[in-house]
């Protein structure tokens, strides 16, 4: 027969192990900033973020924002990076209704109104009948007919800016690669600036969560 110290042992150790798993899974986020990662948005308000032209196409419901509305565009003006990004990496989890079209601009600036003059966009559209579809650099090196997701599933969309090397990526897949040449001219460009989300159109509804930034090197 084993000892009572032989089980005590045991349970001490479970113990111990459960309570690692435990403060590990409470930590997931302080290890994400750890990792260079940082939440540009709170989860709960559009405190940091500005919205131009129509305000109420953006709200909070849920742990989402909720893109639903005529067109307008929603700005990070939030501390991190003063809200001024070179070289970075973005990533969030998106969620499109039939017929939505949005989009993620980067390297972009606040206007008052209409499409954002300056800087990229990432396009987000599964079935909007524009043939630029999820993961086009839009207007620039384009993914064509048939998106890399489905509506009303959540996806995951990376954006990386590296000097003039921009990826995108969809649920982990690499789905558009472009090197901006040296002598492109315009404001549709990389320089540095802000991110920003995008309603279209009062028929497309779109959910954005989890966003975060990593800054690089």
């Amino acid at each position: 027969m084993k000892s009572l110290s032989f089980y005590c042992t045991i349970l001490l150790t479970a113990t111990f192990i459960f309570l690692i798993g435990c403060n590990s899974s409470d930590n997931s986020s302080e290890n994400q900033e750890n990792n260079g990662w940082i939440s540009i948005w709170d989860g709960e308000t559009l405190n940091n973020w500005r919205a131009s032209e129509n305000p109420d196409s953006f709200e909070v419901v849920d742990g989402k924002i909720v893109v639903d509305g005529p067109r307008g565009h929603l700005f990070y003006e939030g501390p991190v990076s003063d809200a001024n990004f070179v070289n970075f990496e973005f990533r969030a989890d998106v969620y499109t209704y039939p017929e939505a079209n949005s989009g993620v601009f980067f390297h972009t600036q606040y206007q008052e109104e209409g499409w954002p003059q300056h800087g990229y966009e990432a396009q987000v559209n599964a079935t909007h009948r524009d043939p630029r579809k999820t993961g086009s650099l839009y207007a620039v090196k384009d993914v064509m007919d048939v998106a890399p997701h489905n509506d009303h599933e959540w996806f995951h969309y990376y954006i990386k800016v590296d000097g003039r090397d921009i990826t995108f990526k969809v649920d982990g897949e690499t789905v558009m690669e472009f090197t901006e040449p040296e002598d492109r001219e315009g404001t549709i460009s990389l320089s540095s600036g802000t991110i920003a989300l995008q309603a279209h159109d009062p028929n497309s509804r779109i959910y954005f969560k989890n966003l975060y930034v990593r800054v690089l090197d």
